[in-house]
């Protein structure tokens, strides 16, 4: 008998992110140097001449030095990776204190009737936490989901989709996320969360959309159980029979952690478009909104921070990511490369109708996001080309920012690779063949939408810059 075929495996993001170091590294000897003038516009920021290029010297980078690119590359990175870091921290306090648990629990009690109302409300919450989370930060929460989705009557794809959708909307319009939005945005050289104001109208019609997928999917799998593609396999969960109150009352105190996560939250908002608060304030709130979710969950000092360090390590991945990724753009600025790349894609671009450069370049977010799954390692590697290319072809940098977020965050509910969906329904047992029955459909919705919001951004010349 032969043996059976192993199932492919992508490789971690780490090795695809230092195969592409070396690619890198590869290209500043291959490919001619060259140099665009670049001057101080009245914004202030450093922009490219588009009629003043010219090729140099090469400058070919020592593979050998690697290594201290990396290393340089973290340390210039620091402040976002500990945004990161502390996040992490902050909601494991958070997510080991059972609010969202009840929460959700008590949501679901009072609207099993409405699903027109209860899935909108819980696909808003996780939109919301994601506006800075991360949607792999409740792969644990995703049994606790499906397991009241079936106590509804419902299927465990509607279970799953409430975190997988909710947190889709909340990741990739970019609103407040730290480790795409604010990278990004830096490397644009833009204010630090400025253009909330359409990001918000985004998320806002997004959401919409998403929402009338998904309820009128489950109101139709509530009428035909049958035509759940998870159906043969949810009759055999044992925890189709639980009961919605199991899952522990809403406690004065869980109150009170939510609430904590909702003004810390708002206070960034506030504090980085009042007082221009950068990296530094919002690790910050992140500590202090650990520490005060723990001491009103009555936890020990010690307590706190066992869990706080927990929470962190759980996104010492992403927040190393951050650091491997700005090698890339590190390695091509010294082999004076990346202008000649910008160059190459203008003159490619200058073909596309006008009117489609937005969505031309949120295209070409989404298919760089199959092999870097990482945002924030995306946005490292791949904004610094695109800002020029921008500048060159006449986008504002905000609209870059935007196609960017919608290309490396939606497609990411669809990639065999992506940690945030293998992860969260290989926690429920859904097959990723059977995913994609429910998704493949709503996938092409998001990309059309997108393609339309990108084209309006562009058209209301949408800034700064």
């Amino acid at each position: 008998m032969s043996k059976p075929k192993k199932a492919f495996k992508m490789p971690h993001t780490f090795v695809i992110i230092i195969f592409i170091v070396l690619i890198a590294t590869l290209m500043t000897w291959l490919i001619p140097a060259g140099k665009y003038v670049r001057y101080e516009n009245a914004a202030g920021a450093t922009v490219i001449d588009p009629a003043q290029f010219s090729y140099i010297d090469r400058t070919p980078v020592n593979p050998l030095l690697i290594p201290l690119f990396i290393v340089n590359a973290m340390c210039s990175r620091i402040d976002l990776m500990l945004v990161i870091l502390f996040s992490g921290g902050a909601f494991d306090l958070i997510s080991k204190s059972g609010a969202l648990h009840s929460t959700v629990a008590k949501v679901a009690k009072i609207f099993q009737n409405r699903l027109y109302i209860f899935l909108p409300i819980m696909t808003t919450i996780f939109a919301l936490i994601c506006t800075t989370q991360g949607v792999n930060q409740f792969i644990a929460f995703a049994p606790v989901l499906v397991m009241i989705t079936l106590a509804m009557g419902l299927d465990s794809i509607t279970g799953a989709a409430i975190i997988l959708l909710g947190g889709a909307v909340g990741f990739s319009t970019g609103t407040l996320n730290p480790s795409t939005t604010v990278v990004a945005q830096k490397i644009a050289e833009l204010p630090t969360f400025s253009g909330i104001g359409y990001r918000s109208v985004c998320f806002v019609v997004f959401l919409v959309v998403t929402n009338i997928y998904l309820v009128r999917y489950a109101l139709r799998i509530r009428k035909t159980p049958s035509l759940s593609p998870m159906y043969d396999l949810d009759q055999q969960n044992e925890q189709k029979n639980l009961d919605i109150d199991s899952f522990g009352a809403l406690s004065a105190r869980k109150v009170l952690i939510i609430a904590a996560l909702i003004i810390a939250l708002a206070g960034i908002v506030y504090g980085s478009i009042q007082h221009g608060w950068d990296m530094p304030e919002i690790a910050a709130t992140f500590i202090g909104l650990g520490v005060v979710v723990g001491f009103i969950d009555g936890r020990s000092p010690s307590d706190i921070s066992k869990l706080f360090v927990e929470g962190c390590k759980k996104m010492l991945t992403a927040a190393m990511i951050i650091g491997l990724a700005t090698t890339i753009a590190n390695i091509m600025n010294a082999g004076n490369i990346v202008d000649t790349v910008v160059h190459g894609l203008a003159s490619v671009l200058s073909h596309t109708p006008s009117v489609l450069m937005a969505p031309a370049m949120y295209i070409a977010n989404t298919l760089i996001n199959f092999v870097v799954v990482s945002g924030s390692g995306q946005a490292a590697a791949v904004m610094p080309i695109m800002v020029p290319l921008s500048d060159l072809l006449g986008i504002t940098r905000q609209t870059t920012v935007l196609a960017f977020n919608f290309g490396d965050g939606f497609c990411n509910y669809i990639l065999p690779h992506s940690t945030a969906l293998m992860g969260i329904i290989s926690a429920v047992n859904i097959p990723y063949d059977r995913w994609m029955k429910f998704m493949w459909k709503l996938f092409l919705i998001w990309a059309v939408t997108a393609c339309i919001m990108t084209y309006i951004a562009q058209a209301i010349n949408f800034g700064p810059m």
